[in-house]
């Protein structure tokens, strides 16, 4: 298989934050696109067709990404040339890929960062066993770390995961859903693996439990509020800049902060159409500008980036514990470019 080519970086505003870090760890994101190259190899060729192309499709790393600057910022293999990180960071990958190929499937998506989705081109059942295989490779590669804090953590993460995919489903079509439950689910579809992405960076680096605590603390405040500007780019987005079929979350019945602030402010009228459309799933081709009409005049998109804003400080405030250098930098500012994929 022919090496995955860079994933391009839109020159948005924000986009430097995640280009800086990136420079940072190069030669090691190299290293890890590497591994996921050898690692999607398989004699039966449709695995390391249907997998390539959601890889290389151009999605940013980032969660592989905050496994090697974690890493890199606890100290890890600076001087002594460790890879323990990289394969990590790959594993890491492998398990946000295989989500993204069930979801899709779940969600019955047509579109992936742009591009036709992998069930599109290769149909669901495809893309759910290339799914299992990818979370194979994971947990070899887990295996092969050798460490069981390592397993554990990472995991842990998958099985959360799959319970927040599941909640979203029980929750789905459920207008009676609150905001605590809304943040349980994307505390654990989402959020849950940019926790375990940061932790072991500090574990493979034998770092005090705190030190652990406080990069956890870091991914999970920003997946949260990463899941909540995706949330909100649903309804306020095009669909060439979100690279996604806007309004898809409103089409498959999900209830999303948006619309549950919308919602609950909503007078009768209001509430009839959402419970029309959300519970009944009962939707005509103008119902999605109405939905953005009624989110926007009850202001759900600024109150979904305004904690989304929260969530972010959150995690910067997380990386209080460390000396200021420049990947503690580019941490904080890679919390700056989730809110900035809203602009």
């Amino acid at each position: 298989m022919s090496s995955l080519p860079d994933a391009p970086l839109p020159n948005r505003p924000g986009e430097a934050a995640l280009n800086t870090l990136a420079a940072l760890v190069q030669d090691d994101l190299e290293a890890c696109n590497r591994t996921i190259v050898a690692r999607m190899e398989s004699p039966v060729a449709l695995i390391p067709a249907l997998a390539a192309h959601i890889v290389a499709a151009g999605g940013k790393r980032l969660r592989p990404l905050l496994t090697l600057a974690s890493a890199r910022l606890c100290g890890y293999g600076v001087a002594r040339g460790e890879t323990r990180h990289v394969q990590l960071a790959a594993c890491v990958e492998f398990i946000h890929t295989a989500t993204l190929l069930h979801d899709d499937v779940v969600d019955e998506s047509a579109l992936r960062r742009g591009l036709a989705s992998a069930n599109a081109v290769f149909g669901n059942k495809a893309s759910v066993l290339v799914g299992d295989f990818l979370f194979a490779r994971a947990f070899q590669l887990m295996v092969e770390d050798g460490s069981l804090s390592v397993l554990a953590i990472l995991s842990q993460a998958a099985a959360t995961i799959a319970e927040g995919e599941v909640l979203q489903l029980i929750t789905q079509n459920d207008l009676a859903t609150d905001e605590a439950r809304y943040l349980d689910v994307i505390r654990g579809k989402t959020a849950a693996l940019f926790a375990a992405a940061c932790q072991v960076g500090a574990v493979v680096a034998g770092r005090e439990a705190a030190i652990e605590a406080a990069l956890a603390r870091y991914g999970i405040n920003l997946g949260i509020a990463f899941q909540l500007v995706d949330d909100a780019l649903d309804y306020a987005a095009d669909q060439a800049a979100l690279g996604k079929t806007v309004g898809d979350d409103f089409r498959e019945g999900k209830t999303t902060l948006p619309v549950l602030l919308a919602y609950h402010a909503g007078d009768a009228a209001e509430r009839a159409f959402w419970e029309r459309t959300i519970a009944q799933n009962e939707q005509t081709p103008e119902d999605l500008p109405q939905a953005i009409t009624l989110i926007e005049r009850h202001h759900g998109i600024e109150a979904t980036l305004a904690r989304a804003e929260r969530f972010a400080h959150e995690a910067q405030a997380a990386l209080g514990c460390f000396p200021p250098s420049p990947l503690r930098h580019a941490l904080h500012e890679a919390a700056d470019y989730t809110l900035h994929r809203a602009r």
